[in-house]
């Protein structure tokens, strides 16, 4: 990877193919706790997973006057739902999308973030860099969770990338639409906004537009599947030399016991106010 000069201290954690559907919130408590072990015990960790059905929220959208109303409406619909943590606004998950975070120490005072989104920015490139050249980075208007450093293919997104950092390390999370209908996602995200908006002003929350959305196999106009992305973003890693490790062969791992537990704990400290 010659454009990612990552650890090579790094592991991979890959629970993207896992049968056993875990709550939502379980790989936001894993990474939180894993980030609490990274720079003591732990090493630099790149984990990869997706969700059947979810919708997560940032916590501006939690906010938003309706937004337990709106909650609703998405639980009856069969989504599970959660409010993350990290930075950024709501996403829809299904297995169509993969979720690739960077688990990194973090010296004392370290500000910048700037080099950390690049960070994941080349590594998604690169993993990409024998199917097109033709990503994009950059906001875009209209599309749900937009920041500075979406990625699109002829100005529709695909990724969206956001960061939480804690005093000794930090995570950046993508998630990469890799597979399936982006302009479905798109409206289930305009539609939970709809609803939860109240009497928020506009500027409150993202108005996601009609044609901002695509896969990157609408995009691409090719049959690329979540399970083919994984599969090449591992072989980019071990080409590297950076090893897929099982949960118990990590150093600092945490117990599933205590990933639950955080995981309430997430849930009871971000919750909607209603």
């Amino acid at each position: 990877m010659k454009n990612v000069p990552l650890s090579s201290s790094m592991v991979i954690l890959d629970r993207s193919g896992e049968k056993d559907v875990k709550p939502i919130l379980y790989a936001f408590a894993l990474e939180e706790l894993l980030c609490r072990a990274i720079g003591k015990v732990a090493p630099p960790i790149l984990h990869i997973w997706r969700h059947p059905r979810a919708f997560v929220m940032g916590l501006r959208d939690s906010r938003l006057p309706e937004s337990a109303k709106a909650n609703d409406w998405l639980v009856g619909q069969g989504f599970e739902t959660a409010v993350r943590n990290s930075g950024g606004a709501a996403v829809p998950l299904d297995l169509g999308v993969v979720n690739v975070s960077l688990l990194l120490p973090k010296e004392a005072g370290d500000m910048e973030h700037r080099k950390d989104f690049d960070l994941m920015v080349a590594l998604i490139r690169d993993v990409l860099s024998s199917t097109t050249d033709r990503i994009d980075q950059g906001e875009i208007m209209g599309s749900f969770c937009p920041g500075e450093f979406d990625l699109s293919v002829g100005g529709r997104k695909f990724c969206g990338i956001a960061q939480r950092r804690q005093q000794t390390a930090l995570s950046v999370q993508a998630f990469i639409i890799v597979e399936g209908a982006g302009e479905q996602k798109a409206q289930l995200a305009r539609g939970f906004y709809e609803r939860a908006a109240g009497s928020a002003s506009v500027t409150d929350y993202p108005l996601v537009a009609p044609g901002s959305m695509a896969s990157l196999s609408e995009s691409l106009q090719m049959p690329l599947t979540a399970e083919r992305f994984t599969t090449n973003l591992l072989e980019v890693m071990e080409a590297r030399g950076l090893p897929i490790q099982k949960p118990e062969d990590i150093a600092g791992y945490p117990s599933e016991a205590k990933i639950h537990e955080m995981a309430e704990l997430l849930k009871q400290r971000y919750a909607i106010k209603r």
